[in-house]
């Protein structure tokens, strides 16, 4: 060698990531598969099964294939393909659509709930020449991308910050999520459809715009690794961030935020302004978060404060919500004082697991 030649080095290759013990990633999925249709149906306390702890364990039996698989699929697709929030946003707006039009039909029928409430809550907005509540709709699909999926996934990978960017199951996990969909989603369509059956107009139209959200999901561009300015990996900037410069707000504020916007969501009345406020308050939380979500300081604390804040506005709501039917009113709100304290004991762990671990960009690990 010439000494004007420069030494030749051998290509450095990329660290292989580190092997997920199975009951860790199993463990995971299982946690999310549970808390979803937790946080669906019963959190916020709004029907008679509240008042009836056995029901509500039995219950899971079938609420569990019909939310959770949803939301352990919904996580799973966007972590092996390297997008972030806003994909899984727009697959949860796709797969609540599908619930409330398609499976239970929530949005169409009249009689869904034989309530006073239902009719005074449908009636005001309720658009004749499409048959449905525009603020059931907002209502509902809203409710599901909130409750039944994303705030349950980032609660849980907040509980694993190791891991949170890492798929979880295999084909044989996957394989199994799907088949217990369908057979829970097959249950329900069948016991709603006994009375009452959409037009196979009302099915197609939700289906388009299923298909729609979800081709949106994965037009969106990959997210890409980034840092924090303490040099914390913040899980990924999300697909579609803007990558702005700047600071954002502590956990905290963010989190009181939420607790603010998700509360005028939850509480919005049944009128055109209530739909008008409703509409504002996800409008104004979706743009800050795909906002500040682009800056380095955003990181895993602000996803927990932001998913937290979901948990315990429904959790505190279900004190003053007066559930459907007949219900025994001690353990209506002993049910309600055991599930707030189990959020709040979930949030503050999984806020200690955060806090002392650093967590490192992952991206494109496949379980083994």
């Amino acid at each position: 060698m010439t000494s004007h030649q420069t030494p030749m080095t051998a290509p450095t290759q990329a660290p292989t990531p580190a092997r997920i013990p199975a009951r860790t990633r199993i463990g995971a999925a299982v946690g999310l598969l549970l808390l979803s249709p937790i946080c669906a149906e019963y959190l916020i306390g709004y029907d008679q099964i509240i008042s009836n702890p056995l029901d509500m364990l039995t219950g899971l039996l079938v609420l569990g294939p019909l939310y959770g698989t949803v939301a352990v699929l919904i996580r799973e697709v966007a972590r092996r393909t390297g997008r972030g929030w806003p994909t899984m946003v727009l697959l949860s707006a796709a797969f609540g659509l599908i619930q409330a039009g398609v499976i239970d039909q929530s949005l169409f029928n009249p009689d869904f709930v034989d309530e006073a409430s239902w009719d005074d809550d449908r009636l005001p907005t309720f658009a004749a020449g499409l048959g449905v509540s525009v603020k059931h709709v907002v209502g509902f699909v809203g409710g599901h991308v909130i409750w039944s999926f994303c705030a349950p996934i980032g609660v849980v990978e907040s509980c694993v910050p190791r891991i949170a960017d890492r798929p979880w199951l295999g084909r044989v996990g996957i394989t199994v999520m799907i088949v217990l969909y369908g057979l829970g989603a097959l249950v329900i369509f069948k016991e709603h459809s006994k009375q009452f059956l959409a037009k196979p107009a009302q099915f197609g139209t939700v289906g388009l715009i299923a298909l729609g959200l979800a081709v949106a999901a994965f037009a969106i561009p990959r997210r890409f690794p980034r840092r924090g300015a303490d040099g914390r990996g913040g899980g990924g900037r999300d697909e579609g961030s803007r990558g702005s410069g700047g600071r954002v707000p502590p956990a905290w504020a963010v989190g009181c935020g939420a607790v603010v916007l998700m509360g005028a969501h939850q509480l919005s009345s049944p009128g055109w302004g209530g739909v008008a406020l409703n509409v504002a308050a996800l409008v104004l939380a979706g743009g800050a978060l795909l906002w500040w979500s682009g800056r380095p300081d955003w990181g895993p604390a602000h996803v927990l404060a932001v998913c937290g804040a979901a948990l315990v506005v429904n959790a505190a709501l279900s004190f003053v919500v007066e559930p459907l039917g007949d219900t025994s009113p001690v353990v209506k709100y002993g049910a309600n004082v055991v599930l707030m304290v189990v959020v709040l004991l979930l949030l503050g762990w999984a806020w200690r697991r955060l806090r002392h671990i650093t967590v490192r960009p992952l991206e494109g690990a496949r379980p083994v």
